[in-house]
């Protein structure tokens, strides 16, 4: 449960949070017209496309790069609309201030958290926002137990620590509203990350808390469809458990899966409209 997800250079990640700054200005009242998209990307490394052939550097124009979010862009340009990209993705982010605590107290070098540097900085013309959080989450929490933090009640531990999401996917959510009123949201709720690749090795007993974690976390992504969000369910798709859309990290996709991410999610982008994600599936109890 060591998984530390990927982080760039320290130096890379100070500067690129300072390239956030740059948006703060409110909600434009101005209808915004048919054709135009106006796309910001919240996110961690997924977003900058790592593990793909062409990842992309945090905060930077990457037509070319082939993660999703990139290739989301270029699939709306493709439909003929005009679309202005703002991608806030910071490898490593954790969803909350408390986790990036947790983590960094665990020498894991969390740089960022989504409240605190990517919610603030969301346009306030986008017309949608997509979401993906959660996925550090989860590993910097089993490292969390695996450190001895929760004691003797390890089941009391995890669930604060879900009520906790909750709270504060209903901050991000709210901040995102507030900021970009006219905006479509679109979440990913999580895999079951037990059985991920990169969790192959671990022992069942670690399998077993990342998957409670994982499970209770995309609870708590799909309540936010009461709210209006859109919800993508990964952990009840059987094809995100497929090893062959995952990068040799076996925690970031490979082009293939990112491909597949483009295609789960585009719909949600494009037609607002997204399936109900599944209350219980097999995949919530592979261990």
């Amino acid at each position: 449960m060591n998984r530390r997800g990927l982080f760039l250079p320290t130096l890379l990640a100070l500067l690129a949070l300072g390239a956030c700054a740059q948006e703060r200005s409110p909600a434009d009242p101005t209808p915004i017209p048919s054709n135009e998209v106006h796309y910001t990307a919240l996110g961690a490394s997924d977003a900058i496309g790592f593990g793909g052939s062409v990842p992309c550097i945090p905060f930077t124009l990457c037509p070319d790069g082939t993660g999703y979010v990139q290739t989301i862009a270029r699939r709306l340009q493709g439909d003929g609309k005009a679309v202005t990209l703002v991608n806030l993705g910071i490898p490593g982010a954790v969803l909350s201030p408390e986790v990036q605590a947790i983590g960094n107290a665990l020498g894991r070098d969390i740089f960022a958290n989504f409240l605190e540097r990517e919610m603030p900085f969301v346009s306030s013309k986008a017309t949608v926002v997509t979401v993906f959080a959660g996925a550090n989450d989860v590993n910097t929490i089993g490292g969390a137990l695996e450190a001895g933090l929760a004691g003797p009640n390890v089941g009391a531990y995890i669930q604060a620590q879900v009520q906790n999401f909750a709270r504060d996917l209903r901050t991000l959510l709210t901040g995102i509203r507030d900021r970009a009123p006219q905006a479509r949201v679109v979440m990913l709720n999580l895999p079951n990350m037990a059985a991920l690749p990169y969790a192959s090795s671990y022992s069942l007993l670690q399998k077993r808390t990342l998957q409670q974690i994982s499970v209770g976390f995309s609870a708590q992504l799909n309540a936010l469809t009461s709210q209006g969000a859109l919800v993508v369910d990964l952990m009840c798709d059987s094809r995100f458990y497929d090893s062959h859309i995952f990068s040799a990290d076996g925690f970031h996709p490979n082009d293939a899966g990112y491909a597949y991410l483009t295609q789960i999610v585009f719909g949600a982008v494009s037609t607002g409209t997204a399936a109900a994600p599944r209350a219980s599936c097999s995949q919530m109890a592979i261990y």
